[in-house]
This record gives C-alpha cells, sequence and structure tokens, in this order.
C-alpha cells in the first residue's frame, strides 16, 4: 500500500497514521497538511499542500489507497460557505486528485444521516460530498458513517463534551435499528477504514460502513 491522507492532525486521523505506519504492509504514506506537524518516521512523507489546488500540487504523485479525514464544525469554520469548503469541495478535489494517481480505493468519513436532499445542513452536505464523490468514478469508494466519535480534543467543544457525557452511559441501549447511532470511538473508525483498505483490494464498487460494519472491520484487522 502506498497511501495518501488527509486529516491526519484530526481525532481519527491521527489514529489512522499510527495504525499505518505500525503495520509492515503498508509502504509509504504521504500526509498532506496545510502546515508541517514535525512528526517523523521512515516511511512517512509529509506534503504542505493547497486544498484548493491539490491537482496541481500532486502532480506526478501515484497512490493505491487515499484515506479522507478531513471535517470541521460550523462554530469552527465560521459560516456555512466555509464548512462546505472543508467537508464537500476539499473531499471532492482530493478524489479527482487520487483519481489521476492511479488510486484503487478512496475512504472517506461522512457522517450517519448524510443525505443531498436533507434538510438539515451538516447532513445535506454530506450527502451532497458521497453523491458527488461517487459520480467521479472511482474503482472503489468506502464511506463510513459514524454517528458521535467519541475522543479526547485538543480543542474544546462544550456541546460535544455534554453529548458525549450522556451518549456514553446509554450507549448500550442503541439496539436494533438504532445501533447504527451507537458512539463510536476514534480508533475503532480508523481500525475500520485501515481494515477496509487493506481487505477491499479486489472489491470494486461503493461501499458504506455503518457502526455494526465498522466494529466488525475493526476486529479483523490483525487477521487480514
Amino acid at each position: 500500500m502506498r497511501a495518501w491522507i488527509a486529516g491526519a492532525t484530526g481525532v481519527v486521523g491521527q489514529q489512522l497514521l499510527d495504525l499505518a505506519l505500525a503495520d509492515a504492509r503498508v509502504e509509504r504514506m504521504l500526509s498532506l497538511v496545510r502546515r508541517p506537524t514535525g512528526r517523523a518516521h521512515p516511511r512517512l512523507v509529509e506534503r504542505v499542500v493547497a486544498f484548493d489546488r491539490l491537482q496541481e500540487d500532486l502532480a506526478g504523485e501515484q497512490a493505491t489507497h487515499v484515506f479522507c479525514c478531513l471535517g470541521t464544525t460550523m462554530a469552527k469554520a465560521g459560516s456555512e460557505a466555509a464548512f462546505r469548503t472543508v467537508d464537500h469541495d476539499y473531499p471532492v478535489a482530493l478524489a479527482q486528485a487520487a483519481l489521476g494517481a492511479g488510486v484503487r480505493a478512496f475512504l472517506v468519513i461522512t457522517a450517519i444521516g448524510a443525505n443531498p436532499e436533507s434538510r438539515v445542513f451538516y447532513s445535506r452536505v454530506k450527502g451532497e460530498t458521497e453523491r458527488d464523490l461517487a459520480a467521479i468514478g472511482l474503482p472503489a469508494l468506502h464511506v463510513f458513517h459514524p454517528s458521535l466519535i467519541l475522543a479526547e480534543r485538543a480543542e474544546r467543544r462544550l456541546f460535544e463534551k455534554a453529548t458525549m457525557a450522556v451518549a456514553r452511559p446509554l450507549a448500550g441501549a442503541f439496539v436494533g435499528p438504532l445501533a447504527r447511532y451507537r458512539p463510536i470511538p476514534a480508533a475503532d473508525v480508523a481500525r475500520a477504514m485501515l481494515a477496509a483498505a487493506l481487505a477491499g483490494d479486489a472489491a470494486p464498487g461503493r461501499f458504506t460502513h455503518e457502526f455494526s460494519d465498522m466494529v466488525r472491520l475493526g476486529s479483523k484487522l490483525q487477521s487480514l
């Protein structure tokens, strides 16, 4: 595997990069960043890029797999337009660059409830992202649908912390059709993404992974 990762400074991206660099089957990880992080590893290459001109910045690069862990919040973005840029425009631009680089599989995190027809802005943007990624013609597209992602974050997100405080003890109540809404640790999402990449080389098509799928995939990572 010679992979790219965008969003490696986020809670899932950090875990995913750690897992990939610890796995000998991953020959090279190209981490696309807006500013240097200072992280060093023999199989890690950090590339400072402008996400609005990825095809130019990545000209000549090749990739077998591309992981997209990009995402922001309305509070951090500051406006609907800025949110759409990060959560829709950048992933689509990354997928277009990946297609030109010979990618076999593109793996992206969106969210449960993603729907381009949704009245909820957040869910609508996520759904539009999935729709537009599917239209690019990637050999394989893996979409991950977490609900609340459980993680300790560097920045304070008061609403999210309050939600986690309620969601953790109630997680066991999400059964049957509600299981897809169970909160999931960031590490479990990362394991599922890497497992899907390692297991899915020969399977073209579009795949959607919800809570139970991610847990099952992650549990198989060591046996692949």
